[in-house]
């Protein structure tokens, strides 16, 4: 099990959120840096930023969704004591 914690989620678009990706990524590479890409190119650069830094991404708003919780509980938990108290 402890395996299966190291591993970076696999993140994946539904085909209508990738094609945009693709197409936003083939427009930025064009605008920014005036390089043409073809499909396969552009394919490959979603791809590495979707298997390698994507993952970092999504792990950190999981980090911070679970402080969040965690801070929101700890209030609640406070208030019902409060509310026990009296």
């Amino acid at each position: 099990m402890a395996g299966a914690r190291n591993k970076a989620p696999i993140l994946t678009l539904a085909p209508e959120q990738e094609r945009e990706a693709l197409d936003t990524l083939k427009r930025f590479v064009e605008d920014r840096f005036e390089l043409q890409l073809g499909s396969f190119e552009v394919a490959e650069l979603l791809e590495v930023f979707s298997k390698d830094i994507a993952p970092h991404y999504y792990n950190r708003a999981i980090a911070d969704v679970q402080l969040h919780l965690k801070e929101r509980f700890e209030s609640i938990e406070s208030d019902v004591w409060a509310l026990e108290k009296n």
